[in-house]
C-alpha cells in the first residue's frame, strides 16, 4: 500500500465513520483489506496486446502527435496517460511510436504515464518482458527486431523504451488532481465494465485531467454519446474524442510505416 493509498483510506474512514488511523496503523489496514484486494485482483480483466485494434494507433501517430507538435511548439512538452495500462503493451506501443518520430522530438520533454489498479500487472509491465506469443500479437516484426532483445523464449524491451514509461498504481475512481494535465489520454476497453453513472463520472474526471485541446482515445465498443457533455466526437477519427469547444485539425495523414507505416517525415 502506497502512502497516497493510505492517506486516501484514512480520509474515507474519518469522513464516513469518524475513525482516525495514525501513521503507524498502516499494517492494520493492509491485514484487514488484503483478502478484499485479492478478490478485486482476481476479478480484473487484463486482456491487451501491442497496437490493439491498430486504427487508434494510426490516428495517434499520423495525425494527433503531428497536430500536437505544432500546437506545443512553444513549450516543447507532451504528456500522455494510459489510464488502464494493464501489462504494458499499450503504453509501450505509444513509446515506440514516439521514438519513431526521432529528430522531430529532439529537445522535447515527452512523459508517458501508465496506471492500473493491479500491482501484479504493473510489476510485469515494468520488466518489459514478454513471451513469444505476446510479441506475436499485434507487434510488427520491424519493431520487434529494432526495440527488443531475445533471451531464451522471452523478449525484453530495450532499456531506453522502458524508461519512457512511468508505471503507477491508480484507481479510476480516485482523485485525479495529483496526476496533472495530459495532452493525450488513452482510456480504452475499461469503461465497458462500469455502469452508466460511473462512466459519466469518469468522463467528467478525465475532462478535468485533459488539456483544453487534448485528445481522448476510447475502445472500439465505447463511446461518449449519451453519457457526457464534456466530450465531442473527433471528425474522421474513429474512437478519438475532444473536449467540447476544442477544434481538431481536419487533415488525415494516410498510411503508417516503420512497421506501422509512418509517413516519410517521421522516419528516424
Amino acid at each position: 500500500m502506497t502512502p497516497i493509498d493510505y492517506e486516501y483510506l484514512q480520509k474515507i474512514l474519518k469522513d464516513r465513520s469518524g475513525l482516525v488511523l495514525s501513521a503507524d496503523k498502516k499494517y492494520l489496514l493492509e491485514s484487514r483489506l488484503m483478502p478484499l484486494a485479492r478478490v478485486v485482483e482476481a476479478m480484473t480483466t487484463n486482456e491487451t496486446f501491442f497496437f490493439r485494434d491498430k486504427t487508434p494507433f494510426e490516428h495517434f501517430q499520423n495525425t494527433v502527435i503531428p497536430d500536437l507538435i505544432k500546437a506545443r511548439a512553444g513549450k516543447r512538452s507532451l504528456r500522455i496517460w494510459c489510464a488502464a495500462g494493464s501489462t504494458g503493451q499499450e503504453p509501450y506501443s505509444l513509446a515506440m511510436i514516439m521514438k519513431e518520430f526521432g529528430a522531430a522530438l529532439t529537445g522535447w520533454r515527452v512523459e508517458i504515464v501508465a496506471t492500473d489498479l493491479s500491482p501484479e500487472v504493473l510489476e510485469k509491465s515494468r520488466t518489459g518482458i514478454y513471451t513469444q506469443f505476446e510479441v506475436q500479437r499485434g507487434l510488427p516484426i520491424q519493431l520487434l527486431v529494432k526495440y527488443f532483445k531475445q533471451t531464451g523464449t522471452t523478449w525484453q524491451l530495450n532499456a531506453d523504451i522502458r524508461a519512457m514509461v512511468q508505471f503507477k498504481q491508480f484507481n479510476l475512481l480516485q482523485d485525479y488532481a495529483h496526476l496533472g494535465k495530459f495532452d493525450v489520454i488513452f482510456c480504452r476497453n475499461v469503461l465497458i465494465y462500469f455502469d452508466q453513472a460511473t462512466k459519466t463520472d469518469i468522463f467528467g474526471r478525465l475532462a478535468k485531467a485533459s488539456e483544453a485541446d487534448g485528445y481522448l482515445f476510447l475502445g472500439a465498443a465505447e463511446t461518449v454519446i449519451g453519457l457526457t457533455d464534456r466530450y465531442q466526437v473527433c471528425p474522421n477519427r474513429r474512437g478519438v474524442y475532444l473536449p467540447v469547444g476544442a477544434q481538431a485539425s481536419p487533415s488525415i495523414v494516410p498510411g503508417m510505416g516503420a512497421g506501422l507505416k509512418t509517413s516519410p517525415s517521421m522516419r528516424a
